[in-house]
C-alpha cells in the first residue's frame, strides 16, 4: 500500500452556519454541494472538504466525533485487506460511488480516518 496524499477531509460541528461561511468566504473553496446540515466544498486542486452539522451526523456518521482525513490510495479494497491483516480495525463496507470508493477505520488514536480512492 502506498498513501498517495490527504485527498479527502471531513469535519463535524455543531457550529454549522459558521464554519460553511469559513470555507466558502474565507479559505474561499467551491461549494459544490449542500443539504441539510451537509456541505461539500472541492479545492483547487480537487480534493474535497465535507461540513457535517449535527443533522449530518446523525445520518449515518455517528462515529465522527472529530475530524476524518481520508488518505488516498490506488486501490481501495486492497489497502483495507493489508491494513486489516496488521491489526486495523474498519467501520462498514467499502463504500463505491460513481467515481470513487472509501472505507473507515480506527487509528491506534482511537479516531477514525478513511481510505479513499478513484478517479477526482
Amino acid at each position: 500500500m502506498r498513501v498517495l496524499g490527504i485527498r479527502w477531509l471531513g469535519t463535524p460541528t455543531d457550529r454549522y452556519a459558521e464554519t460553511v461561511a469559513f470555507a466558502r468566504d474565507v479559505l474561499g473553496l467551491d461549494l459544490r454541494f449542500e443539504a441539510e446540515d451537509f456541505a461539500v466544498f472541492e479545492t483547487a486542486n480537487g480534493d474535497t472538504f465535507e461540513v457535517f452539522g449535527p443533522k449530518g451526523i446523525a445520518d449515518g456518521h455517528e462515529f465522527m466525533v472529530a475530524p476524518v482525513a481520508g488518505f488516498e490510495v490506488e486501490d481501495v479494497a486492497a489497502a483495507r485487506r493489508e491494513m486489516e491483516t496488521k491489526g486495523i480495525r474498519f467501520i462498514g463496507p467499502v463504500h463505491e460511488g460513481d467515481t470513487t470508493s472509501w472505507s473507515h477505520f480506527y487509528g491506534p488514536d482511537g479516531h477514525v480516518y478513511e481510505l479513499t480512492g478513484g478517479k477526482r
